[in-house]
């Protein structure tokens, strides 16, 4: 058969995949339809308080978007390379194809696409996916690929992330992956308390929990190069040429989403000292303000109320009272002593 066909009876075809990370395909999907709501209810407000809300509500949903995504997302390390390399074990052959590696924060992802992607007789188009995840072992996914017969370039990038890899790849990638993920869940909670502050007109607090989202993306950034850096660079050479790997979109749109939210809170806690009502009229709540009650942060913060004056505080007025109540209250002030019988 391998003289009539190039091909070996115990090597799988490659599968079908979907054009786009189901993961992402469903977090996007949520935030669109989330977007397309409040877009919806948009005609209801009156004025410029209609622009005020559009854009508040598109800024937060990408902030939340990003968060979710980049936490999920497997182009934190990119690198692709064209090259002639051998194809499959056992076969002389080669082919010319396009081979990408793509590390993420659970595991690693490697394409190869022949050029043309007809070759040997065969479509060579494979998209393999090796994760490290709580709960889940590398190397078992390592071993079923062998067991498989995947492509040797495929086997080649995976072998150099497995455990028992020289390189130190899986240790490092891994540990960064953990301290990064667990980073952007807390950027995603204050991103949630943020909203919430935000909606109970907390303002000034909400700016707080909106910088901390930032910095959490910032950390999450920060264990991310501290643990890719720590070992060297291993070299990956597929057949005439050799792999280099870079920071992906990922990383790069988690440090943009991050320095926005820092200059957002920033931003919010300065006006809430220079410009108080200003802020206040962005999010719409200088209509709703109790003229009895004002915040003031010398006294207490947002929560604690000032009062009015003695002089603010209107005069009390003398109510006349009628002539037999004025007898009642005369007689209740002066009661009559009884007379005492010896």
């Amino acid at each position: 058969m391998a003289a009539l066909g190039h091909t070996f009876p115990f090597y799988a075809g490659p599968k079908p995949t979907f054009p786009m990370d189901t993961t992402l395909a469903a977090i996007t999907t949520m935030f669109l339809t989330a977007l397309v709501t409040f877009i919806v209810i948009l005609p209801g407000i009156r004025g410029k308080m209609r622009l005020f809300w559009l854009l508040r509500v598109v800024t937060s949903l990408f902030i939340g978007a990003v968060i979710l995504a980049v936490n999920f997302s497997s182009e934190w390390s990119v690198g692709q390379v064209s090259t002639n390399t051998s194809y499959k074990a056992f076969s002389s052959e080669g082919i010319s194809a396009n081979i990408g590696l793509q590390v993420g924060l659970g595991g690693v992802n490697i394409t190869l696409t022949g050029i043309p992607v007809q070759q040997l007789n065969e479509t060579i188009n494979y998209n393999e996916e090796f994760t490290w995840r709580l709960g889940e072992n590398y190397a078992k996914k390592y071993a079923k690929a062998l067991a498989k017969g995947l492509p040797d370039p495929v086997l080649y990038l995976a072998e150099k992330f497995s455990p028992s890899s020289p390189c130190g790849l899986h240790h490092q990638y891994r540990l960064a992956g953990h301290y990064t993920s667990a980073m952007l869940w807390l950027a995603f909670l204050c991103w949630l308390l943020t909203n919430v502050m935000l909606s109970m007109a907390v303002l000034v607090y909400g700016g707080h929990m909106l910088l901390a989202t930032g910095v959490f993306q910032l950390l999450a950034l920060l264990f991310f190069s501290m643990a890719t850096s720590l070992t060297p660079p291993c070299p990956l050479h597929l057949g005439t040429a050799t792999l280099h790997t870079h920071c992906g979109p990922a990383f790069w749109i988690t440090l943009t989403t991050g320095l926005l939210c820092v200059l957002l809170g920033l931003a919010m806690a300065v006006a809430h000292r220079m410009q108080p009502h200003r802020l206040k009229a962005f999010f719409n709540q200088s209509a709703g303000e109790d003229p009895v009650l004002e915040w003031s942060p010398e006294e207490g913060g947002l929560l604690s109320p000032r009062y009015r004056s003695m002089a603010e505080s209107p005069k009390t007025q003398d109510i006349p009272l009628s002539g037999a109540s004025s007898k009642v209250c005369c007689k209740e002030e002066h009661p009559r002593e009884p007379d005492c019988a010896l």
